[in-house]
């Protein structure tokens, strides 16, 4: 696998494999590399005969509250996943060299409309940080297809609402989110929650399948709806965020004239965050 840490040495890699008529599928990561990534990473091999992985610890998404210094950074273990799974090129940037004026004199990408609410309302400024580093980076590596997973589904429709906004030349693909044997959402989260809590947590996606459930077979008091699966999500013991029902294209509350819909949870358990969702399609 080639590791390149400069803009023009990826660059270089990128228009020589687009020289010889290679498609370029990327990945943006923060490291910590854990079976989702690889499946984004697999993903990307499916579709394109190259696929380029950057880590990069983004300190312009992280909040006031965010502790940018702590977030776990494992570079020799995700590179050695990277070198088995068959990744052709690994970017490894550091934050002088996409930021080289620094955080506060940096342009920034804000997308309207799909920020305001849920992770953008509890995590001021952070899809801002998301947007900014994802075109920054499209625009060093050229990509032909993007693929992110669906856990992050607010974050998924964001990059999707740039790339259509902006008219960027990159196919977003989103990929389904991968899942431990109970139904928790694989996360580097993950790591921070004892045996105890890593049960309990299965309890997410449990009530995210029960309230799917109930509303194919034809509840439609979604207000209702979310306020149980709240309560009941405290009552176990979570610290719940939010629990909302959504239309799945512009992630405002869902109506009974919707048919496509997804429904986002963000619930803590001690000092662990943890995020999921669930599609539905009710064509």
């Amino acid at each position: 696998m080639d590791q390149a840490t400069s803009v023009v040495e990826l660059r270089q890699y990128a228009q020589h494999w687009k020289d010889h008529h290679e498609s370029i599928a990327f990945i943006p990561t923060m490291g910590n590399l854990h079976a989702g990534h690889l499946s984004l990473i697999e993903k990307g091999q499916s579709l394109c005969d190259r696929t380029i992985c950057s880590i990069f610890v983004n300190p312009m998404q992280f909040g006031a509250n965010e502790d940018f210094n702590h977030y776990p950074r494992t570079l020799e273990q995700d590179i050695k996943y990277l070198e088995a799974i068959g990744c052709d090129l690994v970017y490894l940037p550091t934050a002088s060299e996409l930021y080289p004026q620094g955080l506060e004199h940096i342009t920034q990408i804000a997308v309207t409309d799909l920020t305001d609410n849920y992770e953008g309302e509890h995590r001021p400024g952070h899809f801002t940080g998301v947007a900014t580093i994802v075109l920054k980076l499209f625009n060093i590596v050229k990509p032909d297809v993007s693929v992110f997973g669906k856990k992050d589904f607010q974050q998924y429709r964001v990059i999707q609402k740039m790339v259509d906004d902006l008219d960027l030349d990159v196919e977003i693909i989103g990929s389904e989110t991968t899942r431990e044997p109970s139904g928790l959402a694989t996360s580097s989260r993950n790591q921070y929650l004892d045996t105890q809590q890593t049960t309990a947590a299965a309890l997410i996606y449990q009530t995210l399948q029960d309230t799917a459930r109930r509303i194919e077979e034809g509840e439609r008091n979604y207000k209702k709806l979310e306020q149980q699966a709240f309560e009941n999500l405290n009552q176990a013991g979570f610290n719940t965020d939010y629990f909302c029902i959504c239309n799945s294209d512009k992630l405002q509350p869902a109506s009974s004239e919707d048919k496509k819909l997804v429904i986002l949870v963000t619930a803590s358990l001690g000092k662990t965050r943890l995020l999921d969702n669930i599609e539905i399609d009710l064509w």
